[in-house]
């Protein structure tokens, strides 16, 4: 017996042991692996750095530049860029557990891989060449440091990669995580982009009797990606030289990101011998700058918030395998997907379903089954737009770009070197039918409510060279992106587009001191963008007029605290003894009014703050920039302004000493200018530095210093600049 005892432990030692080597290495072979290299071609790419290892990338081809791209950036940030090519497999939750398996199930609901393949070969050839250049630089980098790489066959990636991360993560810089997520949960409700339809506030989507079918368990859905509940900030100036005083177009792109990760700026100059001449800022998996300037023009961006997401109730039978639509019954497509979710050294495979309907992705939920469209589904146009406006010469071609609509979401701030600017509220809302009310789930019945097209392109709000000669934008309503005197018309955008009519308080203030009649000069346009102050109205003459009522006679911590708030000049610059207890006061009340939530409650705020500073500094009153700082590395510095200051500091994480270190808000700053000669000057800065995620190297953190000064660096555009500056040089080629 104690033999057959032993053979059997051993022969479960075994298994385990098996079971355990199986669950640590399944995960490369199993997983959907990469598809062939891009077309083998020869490309060359110089890469200088300059003074603060900003890449300089020269090459004689726009692809030879894009593979130039690709490989200064994975100097910088090769784990960041490997995150992003996993998320476009559907293998994120192998190397960041369950919030990576959350991505990678967004990525099978929104059928991100299958959008890619499908439209791929459908893109101009000269855009695909600089896809698959930049594919080529991630895998040249990928061989070159084998010892870098984070998941086995994880390359060699391709132009069609590089398509579906842009598939995938397009539709989350608009909100689709505030249906996806809740819907996960089985909590399904309606993102909150403004206004009710009807006139009624938005509520669940829950309606009538749910399913048979029991839904799977819930998916958590982290926002890692841009999401406009993460990205609540952005400003944009654009100056005309009348309005300037002294002969010079300005434009000032601040730009609100995440500091790290997928789609924390990266700053770069590109410039090939065949015109493709840009500098600016990208993110990780792209081979465009997203904002900046060429010589001739530039533009910026902030995330606007126009209803671009519908969800459709279906009416499904028994077990929910099919969907009535116009009176018969349609199969709902079904896929068991395997999400990869680590553990320590071990791959957990777990499965779950997506099912799809006529109207796009569905899930199954507690309250029914649901199915979401949203703009741009479907669609990868946005990598021939992003290409075609940073090759754009003048105000007429970037205009033509921009009517391909292939980018569904964010404002457009515009300028040039012949004195025009331009705001755009470029958004592909849907052309929806009239009649039903779009702000709650509506019949999935009914086909032709499955809209198919955006809004044209001419009917986006937009203004060309408005009389105050002025355009900003910082997340607010379009209608005063001229302020007063030059409002867009209200009567123009109809409540069915959903477009946000509420205003942030550096919408406030910016309207405010842009329209001072006088001219708006260099060094008023840099004290504007650097103003720290809160406007009492809104939500913050709400919280504190509700902090300010309060009885706090029984509570004397309390008491004090609210004595103090009463002293406050509203000013986030750290020069008051009640800013640090303001700018935590103000957060949450920011944060639920820009996400269109109710207001929370004046006393738990005030609790929640008091004690915080009190538990880590012993006193309600430190200088701000002690609580608030500017953490990298070695690097620990003090910042100033608020969560919705035109100086922002918009998120931070609570460190083990209590200090909150930022991690979003103003990230990528540039100063353009063109002067009465037409010729383009810039400076720029960032939090940190060039050097991402390169603990050793010296810019990892080296523009801090000056990023909490307020100044910048120098951008060096022309060749003789980039040549006079470069401390570093290097050909890569394959």
């Amino acid at each position: 017996m104690a033999k057959f005892w032993g053979r059997a432990g051993g022969t479960l030692l075994v298994t385990i042991l098996v079971a355990v080597v199986a669950l640590a290495s399944w995960e490369p072979f199993f997983a959907q692996q990469p598809g062939p290299p891009p077309p083998l071609r020869a490309y060359a790419a110089d890469i200088s750095r300059d003074e603060f290892g900003v890449p300089h990338i020269h090459g004689h081809t726009d692809p030879d530049v894009a593979f130039g791209v690709a490989y200064a950036h994975a100097e910088d940030d090769f784990s960041t860029l490997q995150d992003v090519v996993a998320m476009t497999r559907g293998r994120y939750g192998a190397i960041a557990g369950q919030d990576g398996a959350g991505i990678d199930f967004a990525y099978h609901f929104v059928g991100a891989r299958g959008t890619a393949h499908r439209h791929y070969g459908e893109l101009p050839a000269d855009v695909r060449s600089v896809l698959d250049a930049y594919a080529s630089g991630l895998n040249r980098y990928a061989a070159l440091h084998a010892g870098e790489v984070k998941l086995a066959r994880l390359f060699p990636v391709n132009g069609e990669d590089i398509a579906a991360g842009f598939a995938l993560r397009q539709p989350f810089f608009f909100g689709l995580d505030r249906v996806l997520g809740p819907l996960a949960e089985g909590k399904p409700q309606l993102p909150e982009h403004g206004p009710s339809l009807t006139g009624a506030a938005p509520t669940s989507i829950a309606q009538g009797g749910g399913d048979q079918m029991t839904p799977e368990p819930a998916m958590p859905l982290p926002l890692p990606m841009g999401s406009v509940a993460e990205s609540s900030g952005s400003n944009a100036f654009a100056i005309t030289p009348q309005r300037a005083g002294d002969g010079v177009t300005r434009l000032i792109s601040n730009s609100h990101q995440p500091y790290r990760g997928g789609v924390a700026w990266y700053e770069l100059e590109i410039d090939s011998d065949s015109g493709w001449h840009f500098s600016g800022a990208t993110f990780p998996g792209s081979p465009y700058p997203f904002l900046g300037h060429n010589e001739n023009l530039g533009w910026t961006n902030t995330v606007n918030r126009a209803d671009l997401i519908d969800l459709y109730k279906l009416e499904v039978d028994g077990d929910a395998s099919h969907y009535k639509l116009d009176g018969k019954w349609q199969v709902l497509e079904q896929q068991r997907v395997w999400l990869p979710v680590r553990f320590g050294p071990l791959v957990l495979p777990i499965p779950r379903t997506v099912w799809r309907a006529a109207q796009g992705p569905a899930l199954v939920t507690p309250t029914g089954t649901y199915a979401v469209r949203y703009a741009g589904i479907d669609s990868i146009e946005s990598l021939e737009q992003y290409y075609r406006i940073t090759k754009a010469q003048n105000f007429a071609q970037w205009q033509q770009a921009m009517a391909l609509q292939g980018v569904p979401a964010t404002n457009f701030i515009y300028a040039d070197k012949t004195g025009n600017i331009a705001y755009w509220y470029n958004a592909a809302i849907p052309d929806r039918k009239a009649g039903p009310d779009w702000r709650h789930a509506v019949s999935g019945s009914d086909s032709s409510l499955i809209w198919q097209e955006p809004i044209p392109f001419a009917s986006y709000p937009h203004l060309i060279n408005p009389a105050s000669g002025f355009v900003f934008n910082s997340n607010n309503t379009p209608l005063v992106a001229a302020g007063p005197g030059s409002e867009l018309n209200p009567a123009m955008i109809p409540a069915i587009w959903g477009v946000e009519t509420d205003m942030t308080n550096r919408a406030r203030r910016a309207v405010k001191l842009l329209s001072e009649p006088r001219p708006i000069s260099r060094d008023r346009l840099m004290a504007i963008k650097f103003d720290t102050e809160y406007e009492r109205t809104g939500y913050v003459a709400w919280m504190l007029g509700g902090i300010a009522s309060l009885n706090l006679r029984s509570e004397p911590d309390l008491a004090k605290a609210q004595q103090l708030l009463a002293t406050w000049d509203l000013k986030a610059d750290g020069k008051g003894a009640a800013d640090a207890l303001a700018v935590m006061v103000l957060e949450d009340a920011m944060s639920a009014s820009y996400g269109l939530r109710p207001m929370p409650d004046p006393k738990t705020v005030l609790a929640k703050a008091t004690d915080h500073l009190t538990k880590y500094f012993g006193r309600i009153d430190p200088p701000l920039g002690e609580v608030i700082r500017i953490r990298q590395g070695k690097i620990d510095l003090p910042d100033d302004g608020g969560g919705d200051t035109l100086r922002a500091a918009t998120a931070w994480n609570v460190d083990p000493d209590g200090r909150l270190s930022v991690k979003h808000g103003d990230s990528f700053v540039m100063w353009i200018e063109w002067g009465q000669d037409g010729v383009v000057h810039s400076q720029s800065i960032q939090p940190y530095g060039a050097a991402t995620t390169r603990l050793n190297d010296p810019h990892y953190a080296d523009q801090a210093a000056l990023f909490v000064a307020h100044k910048f660096k120098p951008v060096w555009f022309t060749r003789a600049d980039v040549a006079a500056h470069a401390v570093r040089r290097e050909t890569v080629s394959n």
